[in-house]
């Protein structure tokens, strides 16, 4: 199977998971955001396998979609065990685990702190992702909702502190606003 097939496989998967999901800002189908995502980690110097994870990164938070869907998907559509193993631990990686609706006792703060020190945690390759997946979503937020960004610039600067994998140049690229 080439390259550009799996990644046809992964982008459809997705964009069926997303259905009629729409961007916040733009109106736009979600799957443009994890396309663009998806791009961002590949001009990073990313590597195949996190591209189609960054393509999936949303789709176990934001979809009735799990992570053994997401495993058997690929395995039945020919990607081999170890390449179906590494996208979904990726996505994994990249599912929040400290939602509201997870840690209702927390507020969103707490929740975010906990998250970030989680994130700190992940595989380089997931911090990677995580990364690009940040901005893109802030030219979307600074863009659209002014009020909205300035609390999100703060939850991203204090989880990019956390993100000690990634290349200092992206690091960088995250504490810009």
């Amino acid at each position: 199977m080439t390259l550009e097939e799996k990644e046809n496989i992964v982008i459809e998967f997705a964009t069926v998971a997303h259905g009629s999901q729409k961007r916040k800002y733009t109106g736009e189908p979600y799957i443009t955001h994890p396309i663009a995502v998806a791009k961002l980690v590949m001009s990073h110097g990313g590597d195949h396998n996190q591209g189609l994870a960054a393509i999936l990164h949303d789709v176990v938070e934001d979809t009735p979609v799990d992570l053994i869907d997401i495993y058997r998907y690929l395995l039945n559509s020919g990607f081999s065990v170890s390449d179906s193993e590494d996208i979904t631990n990726m996505v994994d990686d990249l599912t929040d685990e400290y939602t509201k609706e997870n840690y209702p006792q927390y507020n969103r703060a707490e929740r975010k702190s906990l998250e970030a020190k989680r994130l700190g945690e992940v595989s380089s390759r997931s911090q990677l992702i995580k990364a690009c997946d940040m901005i893109d979503n802030t030219s979307s937020i600074v863009g659209n909702d002014p009020s909205f960004a300035k609390v999100y610039i703060k939850e991203k600067k204090a989880l990019a502190q956390m993100l000690t994998k990634i290349p200092v140049y992206l690091y960088r690229e995250l504490l810009e606003d």
